[in-house]
C-alpha cells in the first residue's frame, strides 16, 4: 500500500505531539548524537545526547490550541554516557562549561490542517523546518569569540509517526505511542566558542513519549527532583515573552559561564 497524503484536522496534531486534555502534561523525549562536519576534516562524534520536553495544549476556541512547553537537552560524554560540565575544545584546546539546553518556554498556536503521510496502521506527521533570522549575539563585541555570525540560520527535520486509529478514537486524548525521528544541522553553539571557524553540528536522533518523570533515566529524574523541578510539568498557561533559545539562554547567563557555573541553573518549581 502506498502511502496517501491527507490533511488532518488540528485535534490530531495535539493528540500526537501533546494531549486534547489540557490538565495533563506530555512528557516526549529524544536521545542521538552530534558530529562535527568540518570541510577538508572527517566527522568527529562530539556529543551523545538526551532531551525531554514537557507540553501542554490548552484549547482557545473551536479548532485551536496553545501550546506550551519546557524543553531540556543534556551533552553527554560520547564514550561514557557522564553528563559534561566541562568540556575540551578539539580545536582550540581550551576548556570550556557546558551550557545544557534549557528552553523554556517554547510556544505556538495550532490550528486548522497538517498534512500527513496515512500508510495504514500508521500515519506520519513530516515537518522541515529552516530557521533564519539576526543573530541576538551578534551584535554585542564580548560575543564575536562566542558567535559572531550576523544570521543564525539551521535545518530541523522531524518525523513523527504514531497509530492511525489512535488519531480517529475519540477515547483517547493522546496517542498511545509515537515514533519520533529528528535530524538537525545547526551553527557551533556558542558555549563551544568556535568563533567563526568553518564547519556546522549534525544532530541524529529518535524518540517516543512516555509516561511521566520515572521513566526518565536516573540522571534526569535526579536533575528534575533535586536542581530543576520547574521541569516537573508544562507550563499551566500560555506564557508572555519569546521564545528561549540556546543563544538567548547564553545571552541572559553569559557571567554564569564565565564565572564556571554548573548548568541548567537551579530553577525552583512552579507553584
Amino acid at each position: 500500500m502506498v502511502a496517501q497524503i491527507q490533511e488532518l484536522e488540528a485535534q490530531h496534531w495535539v493528540k500526537t505531539r501533546s494531549s486534547l486534555d489540557p490538565s495533563e502534561s506530555t512528557f516526549l523525549i529524544w536521545k542521538g548524537k552530534i558530529y562535527a562536519l568540518i570541510p577538508g576534516e572527517k566527522r568527529q562524534l562530539l556529543f551523545k545526547i538526551f532531551g525531554l520536553s514537557v507540553s501542554r495544549c490548552i484549547p482557545t476556541e473551536e479548532g485551536s490550541w496553545d501550546f506550551t512547553s519546557r524543553e531540556l537537552t543534556y551533552y553527554l560524554n560520547p564514550q561514557t554516557e557522564e553528563v559534561l560540565t566541562k568540556w575540551e575544545n578539539p580545536w582550540t584546546g581550551e576548556t570550556v562549561p557546558v551550557i545544557h539546553v534549557a528552553n523554556n518556554p517554547v510556544q505556538g498556536i495550532f490550528k486548522g490542517n497538517f498534512p500527513a503521510q496515512v500508510d495504514g496502521d500508521s500515519t506520519t506527521f513530516i515537518f522541515d523546518i529552516f530557521p533564519y533570522y539576526p543573530n541576538p549575539l551578534a551584535d554585542d563585541p564580548k560575543f564575536a569569540e562566542y558567535s559572531p555570525h550576523p544570521i543564525y540560520q539551521a535545518a530541523e527535520l522531524f518525523k513523527l509517526t504514531v497509530p492511525t486509529a489512535d488519531l480517529f478514537n475519540p477515547a483517547l486524548s493522546s496517542v498511545s505511542e509515537l515514533k519520533l525521528s529528528w535530524d538537525r544541522i545547526g551553527q557551533w553553539l556558542p558555549w563551544m566558542k568556535m568563533g567563526d571557524r568553518p564547519g556546522q553540528l549534525i544532530y541524529s536522533a529518535f524518540g517516543s513519549k512516555i509516561n511521566g518523570i520515572k521513566e526518565l533515566p536516573p540522571f534526569l529524574q535526579d536533575e528534575i527532583n533535586n536542581r530543576i523541578p520547574l521541569y516537573k510539568q508544562a507550563p499551566k498557561g500560555f506564557l508572555d515573552g519569546e521564545d528561549m533559545t540556546s543563544w538567548l539562554y547564553f545571552q541572559k547567563h553569559f557571567q554564569a559561564y564565565l564565572a564556571g557555573e554548573i548548568f541548567p541553573l537551579p530553577q525552583p518549581e512552579e507553584l
